[in-house]
């Protein structure tokens, strides 16, 4: 089955074109199912690229998926218009009343920021702790993971000597779960961030479950909120480390090369995707756990939903 998203969302040509089915409104009306209700919340500035690369995993699965893109209300976007997200894009307060199967937190580019100082973090608290009576499955990316475990755990985050940038090899640690079936034994991530963990303060709530001994941890579950951490980034396209790369390299930050990013450390040459099919795995593992544990009554989540 196919997603359905936005009719006119500038992404939907290059889903199409990458051989994702899109459903328009009036089709997906003729199909006697219920969709998956899935909503992202986007805190990137670039909107259009971050729901692309999410909009392309999640529209993988057999499931027929409607996708809600959602944006803080306390916040104007300074690289996205504000026309393209009145069409495009619901905000928080007019999704607050909704459920949701399924709801993606994305990462925001302020990672110097303590979290009180964010200025849409009251907000924030608000959408987290909704997620535990409005959601089904919760799945929190980079800072929206570290945002998430902050709040929740009280997890203390500290900055790392110099900043994880590339693709790394990590290790699958928790005991066998449905989110990871199909993982290779050592996947590649791709990882872009200045912070890590401290893992003295993970409580027993918590369960690591893709790990690095020498950047940190990449993916933990919550026993208790139905809900995944991911630090890093499988929902990365080909380009996403070398465009940052050659970004910081036209501001003169004179960057380090993204870790085994370019075929032969070369910056002139395409970078090789070696973490798509993971992405992939991810994203319709945890579509089918929502799909064979959500309630059939939407209105029933978060009553006592497990």
């Amino acid at each position: 089955m196919p997603i359905r998203i936005p009719d006119h969302l500038p992404a939907r040509k290059t889903l199409e074109a990458e051989g994702v089915v899109v459903m328009d409104s009036s089709r997906a009306a003729r199909q006697d199912i219920r969709p998956l209700q899935i909503g992202l919340l986007n805190l990137m500035p670039n909107k259009e690229r971050t729901e692309t690369q999410f909009a392309r995993l999640i529209g993988s699965t057999p499931l027929q998926i409607d996708l809600t893109l959602v944006r803080v209300s306390d916040h104007q976007s300074k690289n996205t218009s504000e026309d393209y997200l009145r069409s495009f894009y619901s905000t928080w307060e007019e999704i607050r009343h909704r459920k949701f199967d399924g709801f993606v937190v994305t990462g925001a580019p302020i990672a110097n920021i303590p979290f009180e100082e964010v200025k849409y973090w009251s907000e924030m608290l608000e959408i987290m702790d909704w997620t535990g009576s409005n959601v089904h499955q919760t799945m929190f990316i980079c800072w929206g993971a570290q945002a998430a475990l902050h709040h929740f755990h009280q997890v203390q985050r500290y900055r790392m000597p110099q900043k994880a940038f590339g693709v790394y090899r990590h290790a699958l640690t928790g005991a066998p779960n449905p989110w990871l079936r199909g993982f290779s034994d050592s996947p590649m991530v791709p990882v872009s961030r200045y912070n890590d963990l401290d893992r003295q303060s993970i409580g027993d709530g918590l369960e690591i479950l893709i790990d690095n001994n020498e950047i940190g941890v990449c993916m933990l579950r919550d026993r208790t909120r139905r809900a995944l951490y991911m630090l890093n980034h499988l929902e990365y396209d080909n380009r996403s480390l070398a465009d940052e790369y050659d970004r910081d390299v036209k501001a003169g930050l004179n960057p380090a090369l993204p870790v085994n990013l370019f075929p032969g450390g070369d910056p002139t040459v395409e970078p090789e995707n070696r973490w798509r099919s993971h992405g992939h795995l991810l994203f319709q593992n945890w579509i089918n756990e929502i799909y064979q544990t959500t309630p059939y009554d939407i209105s029933r989540i978060g009553d006592g939903d497990n």
